[in-house]
């Protein structure tokens, strides 16, 4: 018999779960990014911290969506204005 140290959990298992995979994912998002582009802000004032940390998710992204067109034959469609 298990007993659950987390009373939420024992009590509302799939919704701790749900949480906990996004979670999951979230953290492990950020942890790409630090390992691509580094875990450390250059600038110095708030405005361009946040900025920076902005360009980087955006870079990643681009990253994550050029991998999945090549490794993963994803099709894709740029209209032109």
């Amino acid at each position: 018999m298990i007993i659950a140290c987390n009373p939420y959990y024992a009590l509302n298992q799939e919704k701790f779960l749900e949480h906990y995979h996004r979670r999951s994912n979230v953290e492990t998002t950020f942890s790409m990014i630090k390992a691509k582009f580094g875990g450390s802000l250059r600038n110095k004032t708030r405005t361009a911290q946040i900025n920076e940390a902005l360009c980087k998710i955006l870079a990643h992204n681009i990253c994550v969506l050029n991998q999945s067109i090549f490794e993963l034959g994803v099709k894709t469609e740029f209209y032109q204005s």
